[in-house]
């Protein structure tokens, strides 16, 4: 599985461009088209709001890409 780890600028970043920031996807259109799929989870449960609010301790699944958000 491959870690990531993102460093947050403010107090949450958006689901869709949290994807396109952490270089999972080209853009936040095809960040929303995964997060529609249901192919994204958030601390273990599939997400499917496009612009859910991703704050610091949060742990963001894909495949085998694992993003941890810190502060």
């Amino acid at each position: 599985m491959q870690q990531l780890e993102f460093q947050l600028r403010g107090e949450f970043v958006e689901l869709n461009q949290l994807l396109k920031l952490a270089g999972v996807c080209d853009s936040g259109g095809a960040g929303k088209a995964l997060v529609a799929e249901g192919v994204v989870s958030v601390d273990g449960q599939v997400e499917l709001r496009k612009t859910a609010k991703i704050r610091a301790g949060q742990v963001v699944s894909l495949g085998d890409v694992q993003i941890k958000v810190l502060a």
